[in-house]
């Protein structure tokens, strides 16, 4: 079984689990402060609902598996449990009265090291190249923060994660520039031909 796949197990369990007991799995400072330290990662697999479940899971297998078949499976965990431990522990100055779920920071952290460590291969299921995509959601993220639409989403945790995550990206790929260089200017043509092609469908 790849390590991916164990992982989108564990968060299903945990999730069902979590929702059909009156027992807290999520991260918190108060948590913390409280010995509760085994939530820094059973926070990670727990998600809030269903479609936070279904839309985190679907993210991770996508990059996850690319990551793990590039890098394999001892780094591909390194990467998601620091990413989804450091950004939980990062966040605590931004969300300190908020009960933190799920894998989205350690999936940002995967998808930067994805970004820098390979050139952008292509999803036919979002229709788009592997590596601008995790760039357009890490500039997604970023606006967001700047328009201030926190609601229920931690978008400074993903930003952490994501920033984590080009840690190891730069250390294991020396190139890591060039790859970047590559992914924005891949990006950029992306764009200009998404938008070419709704204005002509607009004519």
């Amino acid at each position: 079984m790849k390590l991916i796949d164990f992982l989108i197990i564990l968060s299903v369990v945990l999730s069902l689990y979590a929702w059909g007991t009156p027992g807290d799995l999520a991260f918190s400072k108060n948590a913390l402060l409280r010995g509760d330290y085994d939530t820094l990662v059973t926070g990670i697999f727990v998600h809030a609902n269903f479609v936070h479940l279904i839309g985190n899971m679907l993210f991770l297998y996508i990059f996850g598996r690319i990551l793990e078949e590039k890098v394999g499976a001892l780094r591909t965990a390194t990467v998601f449990f620091t990413g989804g431990v450091l950004s939980f522990i990062l966040s605590i100055p931004f969300y300190p009265d908020v009960k933190m779920v799920g894998a989205s920071a350690a999936i940002f952290a995967i998808m930067a090291v994805v970004l820098l460590i390979r050139r952008p291969g292509y999803s036919l299921m979002f229709l788009s190249p592997i590596g601008p995509l995790a760039l357009l959601f890490f500039v997604f993220n970023i606006i967001a923060i700047q328009n201030g639409e926190m609601g229920n989403v931690a978008y400074i945790s993903h930003v952490i994660g994501f920033i984590i995550g080009m840690f190891f990206g730069a250390r294991w790929n020396r190139k890591w520039k060039e790859s970047l260089m590559y992914t924005v200017l891949l990006l950029v043509v992306y764009i200009i031909l998404v938008d070419a092609a709704i204005y002509i469908l607009r004519l």
